[in-house]
């Protein structure tokens, strides 16, 4: 606990490292999904006392988000997330499977510039197979709708990300995808850079009638390695609702982004 401690006040100091002025305007594209910054986000969730056999699983989400300007008033963001995913004991003990899991491609339509603090995006979203192992695939390819809203105001950031999947090709004897994901969230950030936040990450399978709810809180703040700006944000996991046999007694989060602000 006491290192916990040490380190949330490292990344509350780092913030100190910017400017102001600057910090505050990174932190605050950092809080929108669709803010026009080039990032590479590596976020690692690591869970622990899984289901009936106390499993472990670590997750690292590897994360590109790149905006790409397509006119005068519109951006076009593409986010990639890729799981490289390691866990003990999931399904039995003694057990572990490691590898990549299956990536989820978003591509978000947005205004460039926002009103009265409000921006959103819309667009598709896409299943991609690339599981290596056969527990960590659903092996299905899938597509859907994906959107997100949010209202930034006096150092506060809320909003929400949506999207549903379904499954349209992939192996006809593995279960099918209809799947939506809900991510609700608030940041506060001071002028340094420094922020606290807190998202809730809510799996919904409708094939199987079941639901997978995560509560994200983390302290975050803004550092230098050499002359790449980089954000580091840290803060405990808490499963509320899972599948039967699959919940988790608790878990951490750690995130490294890599900052590209034009």
């Amino acid at each position: 606990m006491k290192k916990f401690i040490l380190f949330i006040g490292s990344v509350l100091a780092s913030s100190l490292l910017y400017a102001q002025d600057d910090a505050a305007a990174l932190a605050k594209k950092l809080a929108n999904p669709v803010a026009s910054l080039i990032s590479v986000p590596f976020q690692n969730n690591t869970d622990y006392g899984i289901g009936d056999y106390n499993g472990t699983r670590n997750t690292l989400n590897i994360q590109p988000v790149i905006p790409i300007g397509i006119s005068e008033d519109w951006n076009l963001i593409g986010r990639v997330v890729l799981p490289v995913i390691t866990q003990y004991d999931i399904y039995a003990p003694g057990t572990k499977q490691s590898g990549l899991s299956d990536a989820v491609v978003s591509t978000f339509l947005s205004p460039k510039e926002s009103k009265n603090g409000l921006t959103w995006g819309v667009g598709p979203v896409f299943l991609v197979p690339t599981g290596t192992d056969e527990l960590l695939t659903t092996k299905k390819f899938g597509v859907g709708p994906t959107a997100v809203i949010l209202k930034q105001a006096n150092g506060v950031t809320y909003g929400a990300l949506v999207n549903q999947i379904w499954s349209v090709a992939g192996d006809a004897d593995r279960a099918d995808v209809n799947q939506m994901f809900l991510q609700p969230f608030v940041t506060y950030n001071w002028p340094s850079g420094a922020g606290l936040g807190c998202n809730m990450e809510l799996t919904q399978n409708w094939q199987a009638s079941t639901s997978n709810i995560w509560l994200n809180p983390t302290v975050s703040g803004l550092t230098s390695l050499g002359k790449q700006k980089v954000s580091l944000a840290i803060g405990p996991r808490f499963n509320i609702a899972a599948p039967d046999g699959q919940q988790a007694d608790w878990g951490w989060r750690a995130v490294v982004i890599f900052l590209f602000p034009k």
